[in-house]
């Protein structure tokens, strides 16, 4: 984890401010992806004293800008409880869309037949089969699962829609998208 702090209006960040904000970190980064980057702003204006946080990881950024009338450690914590709340709300969401995906046991069967059993009258033969499961997601979630699939497409299910769609990588390296028509 990488931490740069920004002193404004002549705030000196000491160490032990420092060590401070580190060790309240630590609730945070358990909950968020490395790698992890965090900016940290203080600032003191007459009477109002305001700790602004921007952490940036894998999946995506928590902004939390808080002040207080108090101290700077009382909003560094107030802070980093806000900034914790974010991280578990988004961490409790992707959860939530695996779990959601799983608990409708939805699976698309995949099965690859045989070249020579297609056609001239014969019993397509089954080679190989597996089984795949819907997620609900959106296209730039599929864009990003098909780029680590092992297989050249992904079928999900629309969270806009609710429909089946099924996102395949074409010869030509673009993207292409199979979707139903509405009735």
């Amino acid at each position: 984890m990488q931490i740069e702090y920004t002193g404004r209006s002549n705030v000196h960040v000491d160490e032990a401010l420092r060590s401070y904000v580190e060790r309240k970190l630590a609730k945070v980064t358990k909950l968020i992806e490395e790698p992890i980057e965090v900016h940290a702003i203080f600032d003191i204006q007459k009477h109002r004293h305001i700790a602004e946080l921007h952490i940036t990881h894998r999946l995506g950024v928590v902004h939390v800008t808080e002040e207080t009338d108090k101290s700077l450690q009382d909003a560094v914590n107030l802070a980093i409880d806000k900034a914790e709340k974010q991280a578990r709300r988004s961490s409790k969401k992707r959860i939530d869309l695996r779990r959601r995906g799983d608990r409708n046991g939805q699976r698309w069967p995949l099965a690859v037949l045989e070249r020579e059993s297609v056609g001239a009258g014969a019993t397509p033969r089954v080679v190989e089969s597996t089984h795949l499961q819907i997620k609900p997601m959106t296209i730039e979630e599929a864009a990003i699962e098909l780029e680590t699939s092992e297989h050249g497409f992904v079928v999900f299910r629309d969270s806009g829609s609710d429909r089946l769609n099924v996102l395949y990588r074409r010869k030509d390296d673009n993207y292409g998208l199979i979707a139903p028509d509405e009735i």
